[in-house]
């Protein structure tokens, strides 16, 4: 049966689907959009748009329809489980591994491991996102962290929504940073030419990324990079955008024959368990690919 709302705005907001993301707990802001593009939310009882703006005393209604059951099939992975209990999961992903179904990856994504390890996954992010609760992208190694049970699910995306998930990076970055700590903070959107990309842009959505740079080498610099947002490809976006690229990014930055991928691995994840309470962290080291990149500059730095 379909779940069926209704709302009256009481103040001025400038996205009805940013609004309505942080209204409706444990829905994604991407859900909310393909909710409003599918007609299943009006406003003042007319057609709505993801990016209308909402005035005082707006009427709001939605109708969210129950969920498909998932046609995806479970294939067999080995997945490395860093800890797994009745409500979540905190997997260690390799580079190379798609998060969830989308367009050109209709198979061998971490969803269809994740299947592979039985029933009981969330289902707010619909039938093809059982369990996620964020993601990373393909090319970026490390600590992801899934859902078992929509409660779960609703639980660390209000961590996520409130800033109270921590996770951290390590990248390794072209060119020597000078600071050895910094903010970058600037809006970023998607790019208007180039739908693949994203772009600092004025009018994009709040973004803040933080670093510190633990080392120089080679010509590049090793940094530990904090989110304080979480927008498409952040990291990526702001390195770049203060002339240091993530090394091996083809995206934003250059291929480089020191490693087949952008050098971005997330090493440290922290959460409170929606269960529990209890503080919890994981840590996973970079794989061999970054490490060996990051050797070799050193290497260089030696001679």
């Amino acid at each position: 049966m379909s779940e069926v709302g209704h709302h009256t705005v009481p103040v001025d907001a400038p996205r009805l689907d940013q609004y309505l993301a942080g209204l409706l707990s444990g829905q994604s802001r991407n859900r909310v959009q393909r909710l409003i593009a599918d007609g299943h939310v009006r406003v003042n009882d007319g057609a709505a748009r993801a990016g209308l703006r909402l005035r005082k005393g707006d009427r709001l209604s939605w109708e969210l329809p129950p969920t498909t059951p998932s046609r995806l099939q479970a294939e067999a992975m080995d997945l490395r489980v860093l800890y797994e209990d009745d409500d979540l999961v905190v997997i260690d992903k390799p580079a190379g591994l798609v998060v969830h179904p989308g367009p050109g990856h209709a198979t061998g994504t971490l969803v269809h491991g994740l299947l592979a390890r039985g029933a009981g996954w969330s289902t707010i992010g619909g039938a093809e996102r059982p369990g996620i609760v964020h993601r990373l992208d393909r090319d970026t190694s490390g600590l992801i962290v899934v859902a078992r049970n929509d409660a779960t699910h609703r639980a660390l995306t209000r961590q996520l929504q409130q800033r109270l998930m921590t996770r951290r990076y390590r990248a390794i970055a072209v060119g020597e940073v000078a600071d050895p700590a910094a903010r970058i903070e600037a809006p970023i959107g998607r790019d208007v030419k180039h739908r693949q990309r994203m772009v600092v842009v004025a009018g994009g959505r709040q973004a803040i990324t933080e670093f510190v740079r633990l080392g120089v080498a080679g010509g590049h610099s090793l940094l530990q990079v904090s989110l304080t947002t979480g927008r498409t490809h952040q990291i990526r976006v702001h390195l770049a955008f203060i002339k240091h690229p993530v090394l091996g990014d083809p995206v934003y930055g250059h291929r480089s024959p020191l490693i087949g991928r952008p050098a971005l691995h997330a090493e440290t994840l922290t959460l409170r368990h929606p269960r529990t309470g209890k503080s919890m962290t994981w840590q996973a080291a970079p794989p061999e690919d970054f490490e060996l990149a990051w050797n070799s500059l050193s290497v260089r730095t030696m001679r």
